[in-house]
């Protein structure tokens, strides 16, 4: 039977809860596979596994009952493998990759930041900053409404400044929160949010992390930020040396969602 995988681990980390259980229907009893100084926490793959809700939230249980205990390299949701013996020939194969990135996540989590502007209050930051769509606006409120042609202009200076503000708030909410946190991990930009960004943050510092994104808050009121975490480190479980195809170890660079 096919094994489903959802983390790595150092070998020595803590027993798992007693029946933990994950992915399927009925859902797998959660093992440990070792190898050497390592091991990956497993269970058998349902052959018609799918993401829906209540298997990704298993997937996350899993990670986030593991995690709790040390540290978990989290893997992609359907990251499988062939077999067990697949899991433990790749962890073999990798073992100083995946060493080096338990050190390097240590007792850390990760923090999703997404940010987008509120409509209304954007457009006045973009009107009291730019006195050339003041005049604009201005001139074609005393015309009755303006020409067709200057409307046009009007709504086209507008999209542009409000683009520029999307990069410059971006990058700002970003360089606000990276002196809070260890490590930074920008996400695509074709989300629909001005910034998507994650953040690897020392468990025992997550309060001045929050403590942070309440500033960006305080001080930006014309962006909706939205925090999810702490999660595991998705987004840092940085990929390593190629791998044999169809093994397990092609979700280690999982990203958060």
């Amino acid at each position: 039977m096919s094994t489903y995988v959802y983390g790595i681990t150092a070998a020595s980390h803590p027993p798992l809860p007693e029946g933990l259980t994950g992915v399927g229907n009925p859902p797998g009893e959660v093992r440990i596979l070792t190898e050497g100084d390592l091991a990956a926490v497993v269970s058998d793959a349902p052959e018609d596994l799918r993401p829906k809700r209540r298997e990704l939230l298993a997937h996350q249980s899993v990670l986030s009952e593991a995690g709790a205990e040390g540290c978990v390299l989290p893997m992609r949701f359907g990251s499988v493998a062939p077999d067990d013996s697949a899991v433990t020939g790749v962890l073999a194969e990798r073992a100083e990759h995946y060493r080096e990135r338990l050190r390097a996540l240590d007792d850390r989590v990760e923090y999703n930041v997404k940010a987008n502007h509120v409509e209304e209050a954007v457009l006045h930051h973009v009107m009291a900053e730019n006195p050339q769509i003041r005049a604009l606006a201005e001139a074609n409120r005393k015309s009755g409404g303006g020409s067709y042609e200057d409307k046009i202009r009007l709504g086209e200076m507008v999209a542009a400044a409000v683009k520029d503000k999307e990069s410059q708030d971006g990058e700002a909410v970003r360089r606000a929160l990276e002196p809070a946190a260890d490590d930074v991990s920008v996400g695509p930009e074709s989300t629909g949010w001005l910034a998507n960004v994650s953040f690897l943050v020392k468990r025992d510092e997550a309060e001045e992390f929050l403590a942070a994104v309440e500033r960006v808050r305080a001080e930006m009121p014309h962006l909706e930020v939205r925090v999810n975490g702490p999660l595991p480190p998705y987004s840092f479980v940085e990929p390593g040396p190629a791998e044999p195809a169809g093994t397990a170890a092609g979700g280690a660079d999982a990203g958060a969602g």
